[in-house]
Formats: C-alpha cells, sequence, structure tokens
C-alpha cells in the first residue's frame, strides 16, 4: 500500500500540504482532483523521488515497479514501435545481455547463460510484444504506415501519445498517468479508459473529464485547504458526498451561531445582576470554550453565458456535392494539387440545431469544421452562408495565434475599438480576468487561462454558429462545467468536436460521423459509438482497410437514399426544415418563460434567505420586536406560497418543452 504520515510540503513560500495522512491500498484506481496550483503534480514529483517532503514520510514496497509519462520526447530516427517497445525496460534489458552473450565465444557457461536468458525473455512476454505493441499504438491512434515512421517525423501532441505508449508498455504495479488525455481524440480516450479499467495495478490519474474519471476510478483524493481527503467512488460519488458534506457543515455552523447568540444574549441581559452573576460567568467560560467551526468550502464557481444573438437566419449554411480537403501550390512549377479529405457533403445547418460531430483520429473532423467556418474553401461544389450569419470558430490554432506580449484587454478592445474600457474590464471580470490580470500580458498564462480568453472573445461576438474544435483542452474541471452550462443554454446553432463525453451528451442532441471519407448521420449515442470503435480497431489489428458501419438497429449509419428522385429528396429536406422552424417557433417562447420563472425563483429564494436568517436570531424573539417578527413571519408565508406557485409554474412549463421536444 502507499501511507502519507504527517507529510508536508511547500514550494517556495507556498504551502501545498500540511501535516497529510493518507492510506491508498494496493490495485486501488484513483483520481487525484483539486485546484490548479494545489499540489498535484507536487505530489506526483514526490512519489516518483524527483521531490522530497518537507516533513513526514511517504512509503510504498521498495519491489514495486513504477511507470509514468516521461514529458519530454527526443527527436530519434528510431521507429514509433521500437520507441514505444523501449518502454518495457526489463525487456530491452535482456535482449541487450542475450545480443552480448551471443557474441562471445562459444562455452558451456556462455550456453548456459544464453539459454537462462531466453527463458527470460519467454517469462517476459519477449515472443509478443511487437503484438501488444501494435495493439496498444492502434488503440491510441497510430496506423500500421505510422508506427515504422520515426518518432522525429511526429508533432508535439503524437510524441506525447508515444510516451503514453511506453508507459502502458512497462509492467508496473504502480501507474501514475497526468493528464492522459490531454493529446487524445475521442477514440483514444474511449480506448485507453477501457486499457485501465483492466489493469491490474495501482493506478493514480489526475485529470479534468469527469467521465473518463467516472469509467475508471474507484477513489478519489481531493486536495483542499493543504489535506489529502479519500472518498470512495467514482467522480460522480465524490461530488454527491462533498455536497453532503458542504451542507451539513453549514448546518453545524448555522447551530453554532444559534447557541454562540444565546449565550451572548443571556450574558449581556444578566451578567450586572448579583443574583444571575455566577450563571452569566458560566457561560462566559461555555463560550470562551466553544470552537468556532470553519466552514467548509466549496471551489469558487464560475460561471458564465453566451449573450443572445443579434439575428438568427434560417437555414444558417447549406453545402451541395461539397469536396473539402487542401490544395498545395509546388514552389518549382506552380502546379496546384488538391487533396480531398471528406466528399460529397450534402449538409445544412438549421437554425436551433445542436451537433455532435464523431469519427476517428484522421477522418476529417477539423477539416469539415474549418470549410464551414469558411476558413477552408470547398474544393468543389458549393457552400451558400446566410445572410446575417455570425460564426463563433473555437480550435487550438486560435488559442496559439494570441498575441502573448498583450493582455486580455487588448485582445478584446481590438474587436470592440468604440467601448468603454471600464465595459471591456467589467465583461473580461466575468471570465475571472479581474484587475491586474486584465491588463497584463498574456504570456505567463497557462493553456486553461489562455482557452479562456479565447472563449471570452467568441462570447463578445453574440455569434448564431458556434463551431467547436476540442474546446476543452487545458482547461479545468470548474471551466468545463461552466462551459456545459453555457452552451445548454445558447440559443444559436451549435457543432461540436469533442474528447469530453459530459459535454457532448449535456449540449448535442444529435450525432453526425466523419468516416470512410464522408459525412453521415450517426443514428445511436456514444455507447454505440464506443462500440463501432471497437469493431474498427479490431479490424486495424487484423490488417483489415476498415469495419464498415455498423447495420444493427441503433448504430445504423443511414445512407443517402440513392433511390430516390433528386426532387423527392429536395421535398423532403424542405419539409424537414419547416418542422424544425415550428418546433424552434413553439419552442423559443416556453424557453422564454423558464428562463424568467427560474430568475424570479433565484430572487424569491434569497429573499428567503434573508428572513429566515433574521428570524434565527434570537433577539427578534424579544418583547420590543414584537411588530418586526410578525411582520418576519407573515413574509416568510407568502415566500413559502410565492415560491410554490413559481415551482408549479416552472415544473408546467419544462412538461411543455418535453412534449413539444417528442
Amino acid at each position: 500500500m502507499i501511507r502519507f504520515q504527517q507529510v508536508s510540503l511547500a514550494r517556495g513560500v507556498k504551502p501545498l500540504l500540511e501535516n497529510v495522512d493518507l492510506t491508498l491500498n494496493p490495485g486501488d484506481k484513483i483520481g487525484l482532483i483539486g485546484a490548479n496550483g494545489a499540489g498535484k503534480s507536487s505530489l506526483f514529483a514526490m512519489l516518483r523521488g524527483e521531490l522530497h517532503a518537507d516533513q513526514g514520510d511517504i512509503d510504498y514496497p521498495s519491489k514495486w515497479r513504477m511507470a509514468y509519462v516521461a514529458q519530454e520526447t527526443p527527436a530519434l530516427d528510431r521507429p514509433a514501435i521500437e520507441y514505444a517497445i523501449d518502454g518495457d525496460i526489463t525487456l530491452r534489458r535482456l535482449e541487450a545481455e542475450l545480443a552480448a552473450a551471443e557474441a562471445e565465444p562459444e562455452s558451456a557457461d556462455n550456453g548456459n547463460h544464453i539459454a537462462e536468458l531466453h527463458g527470460a525473455l519467454a517469462d517476459a512476454d519477449a515472443y509478443t510484444v511487437r503484438s501488444r505493441a501494435e495493439q496498444l499504438l492502434i488503440g491510441l491512434g497510430f496506423t500500421l504506415e505510422q508506427m515504422a515512421r520515426p518518432v522525429a517525423s511526429f508533432s508535439g501532441g503524437w510524441r506525447m501519445r508515444l510516451n503514453l505508449a511506453q508507459a502502458l508498455m512497462c509492467p508496473s504495479d504502480l501507474l501514475l498517468l497526468d493528464e492522459p488525455t490531454n493529446h487524445l481524440d475521442l477514440d483514444a480516450i474511449i480506448w485507453l479508459e477501457d486499457w485501465l479499467k483492466r489493469y491490474a495495478g495501482t493506478l493514480i490519474i489526475i485529470s479534468h473529464d469527469r467521465d473518463f474519471l467516472d469509467g475508471v476510478v474507484n477513489v478519489i483524493v481531493h486536495i483542499d485547504e493543504r489535506k489529502l481527503k479519500r472518498y470512495s467512488g467514482n467522480y460522480s460519488a465524490f461530488e454527491r458526498q462533498r455536497s453532503a458534506q458542504l451542507e451539513l457543515a453549514q448546518g453545524m455552523i448555522e447551530k453554532q451561531m444559534r447557541q454562540r447568540a444565546h449565550l451572548q444574549s443571556f450574558i449581556d441581559r444578566f451578567k450586572a445582576k448579583a443574583t444571575k452573576a455566577r450563571q452569566a460567568q458560566s457561560r462566559m467560560k461555555a463560550l470562551a470554550k466553544m470552537e468556532e467551526l470553519a466552514p467548509l468550502r466549496a471551489a469558487a464557481e464560475f460561471s458564465f453565458e453566451f449573450r443572445e444573438p443579434l439575428s438568427a437566419p434560417n437555414p444558417l449554411l447549406v453545402m451541395d456535392k461539397v469536396n473539402a480537403g487542401y490544395r498545395s501550390e509546388d514552389p518549382v512549377t506552380y502546379a496546384i494539387t488538391e487533396k480531398t479529405i471528406v466528399s460529397g457533403i450534402e449538409f445544412s445547418l438549421q437554425t436551433g440545431q445542436r451537433i455532435g460531430l464523431l469519427g476517428v483520429n484522421g477522418a476529417g473532423k477539423s477539416t469539415l469544421i474549418k470549410t464551414i467556418a469558411n476558413e477552408l474553401k470547398p474544393l468543389s461544389g458549393t457552400a451558400q452562408f446566410g445572410k446575417g450569419l455570425v460564426i463563433g470558430y473555437f480550435a487550438q490554432h486560435q488559442v496559439e495565434m494570441l498575441r502573448h506580449d498583450e493582455s486580455p484587454l487588448w485582445h478584446l478592445a481590438r474587436i470592440a475599438p468604440n467601448v468603454r474600457e471600464q465595459e471591456l474590464r467589467n465583461f473580461l471580470g466575468s471570465f475571472n480576468f479581474n484587475g491586474t490580470m486584465a491588463s497584463s500580458s498574456i504570456a505567463p498564462f497557462s493553456g486553461g487561462e489562455k482557452a479562456r480568453l479565447a472563449l471570452a472573445l467568441i462570447v463578445w461576438q453574440r455569434p448564431n454558429l458556434l463551431l467547436l474544435d476540442e474546446p476543452t483542452n487545458h482547461l479545468d474541471l470548474e471551466t468545463r462545467e461552466a462551459l456545459t452550462m453555457a452552451l445548454a443554454q445558447f440559443e444559436g446553432t451549435l457543432v461540436l468536436v469533442s474528447h469530453d463525453r459530459h459535454l457532448l451528451r449535456a449540449t448535442t442532441d444529435q450525432f453526425l460521423i466523419v468516416a470512410e471519407g464522408k459525412l453521415q448521420p450517426f443514428d445511436g449515442d456514444l455507447d454505440d459509438y464506443r462500440d463501432w470503435l471497437f469493431k474498427t480497431k479490431l479490424a486495424t489489428k487484423n490488417n483489415a482497410a476498415e469495419t464498415p458501419l455498423p447495420a444493427v438497429s441503433k448504430v445504423e449509419i443511414k445512407e443517402p437514399e440513392q433511390f430516390a428522385s433528386t426532387a423527392d429528396r429536395r421535398e423532403q429536406k424542405r419539409l424537414e426544415a419547416e418542422e424544425r422552424q415550428r418546433v424552434a417557433t413553439l419552442k423559443k417562447p416556453i424557453e422564454s418563460r423558464i428562463k424568467r420563472l427560474e430568475e424570479q425563483i433565484a430572487k424569491c429564494n434569497e429573499r428567503k434567505a434573508v428572513i429566515d436568517a433574521r428570524l434565527a436570531d434570537p433577539a427578534i424573539y424579544d418583547a420590543a420586536n414584537k411588530e418586526d417578527l410578525k411582520t418576519l413571519i407573515t413574509d416568510q408565508a407568502y415566500c413559502i406560497k410565492e415560491l410554490d406557485q413559481l415551482e408549479g409554474e416552472w415544473l408546467g412549463q419544462q412538461e411543455a418543452l418535453e412534449q413539444l421536444l417528442a
């Protein structure tokens, strides 16, 4: 087991852990969570022996083999598959010893040594290692052709996948993974989740992907207030337990406040009276001894919302027989070559649609998004954009295009040159860019803070079409949840590519898939997509070109109606568009009323909380405050009645909305 005993750690003048005690059992799958800067990576560094605790001890069995993901990847000429196999250090050592032994002159002793080495290699599964490495790399998104390429030919994100492959190839008793999903697509994450479920050792993961944590871990360790708190269960179970703790702690604090107020009231009234002096002194001692409870603090909530679009053209976009891909020019001959990635796109976007875009890595999702965003011109076919279309496009390269020597305020002023500085500062403050942070250079910002700034710039422009390509990369759990809530309430049209399944489930209501160079509907959910991915990877492993898109009930990918006439297809599309428009028209006033009711309920709850707090004060029950007490009781009854009415209407509106959508 892993045992922390009275461990304290500081980095510079900042204390990260103070007198921490924690026990982790062999075979536990642990999710390590906490705010950015709380000390998660430092805790990993202590386990690896790269940092030493300022005080206390961390113990785990000395015989345990540890594996973790290297943060640097040298630019080697070594083939990718050999680099992955290098993760099995014991195997590579045995291979080197065998090569050295075979190079020596023949002798009885040497022959015995060679035989022993062959036995050790068999025990190390040396004769299946290449097959295992291929399976692992295919799971992480590599093709058989890519496995033969040198490490130096891959980009930074793909090299991190190779480092992850090395860690997974290493036989281990303890596996440390720090944000393993950051450089992975949804298909690779689903595969990794399945692999980790079958991992037999002790696993500790730092991750901001709640669905990934829910699927893998059975223990959560939360770094909070410089302590490590262990919770049984996955991330969702942690949220429930944490919420219950906060509620219980708040109740205890309120109870103690009432007790303290009662004692103080008695002291104030009777400490001067001789007959009550002894009792007053006794209560003064009780009050002094009463240890003031410190509130359990939840993480400061961060939230934002997309402003209502100024226009809603319908349709927003129509693509007819579009081929999407890339044009390049030969620098010598000036000849233009074209590479088609997705062909024959027949696609229209209607107001209010919320689409999740699926597909394996390299299928063409980002190419399609760029074509919809008009960053790539169609190679052929036509793309018609609706009048009044305002696109909000988020992709990682746009984060990288931010000026690192400039401030958030400078970036926002560029797109809003005629707006008062204070208004811009107020807006940036709603995205947690407060005070000097708004006017400071973004160079030292974390990846998550830069992504948050890029989102803020999009929100300011009030788009009616959001195109988001992996928007959660580098975002922490709090910001991901804020983005999820904001997108769920966004009143425009959404097309989303994401490896965050929680975000996809919460914000989209239909899926399209890019597969075999085509864009097609996907009539299924993310569980069906997971099943299809595993069949695809199995076919790749068996050197098949690709698994056909499944033809079973929910996962069937519907092909275009080849035998219907063009006129019939156009009429069908027109009727579908009219129906979507009708539903959107009926839905909008219901959603507006629900939003208004929620605002009224929130205000009513605030009024009731103020009244309840005053009624909890013992002083209100003094005879001198009789009239105030009557007024408060009347106001409380009125608030309860009003809340009852508002909540009843809210439930009715929700039911009406559900019936309409059904």
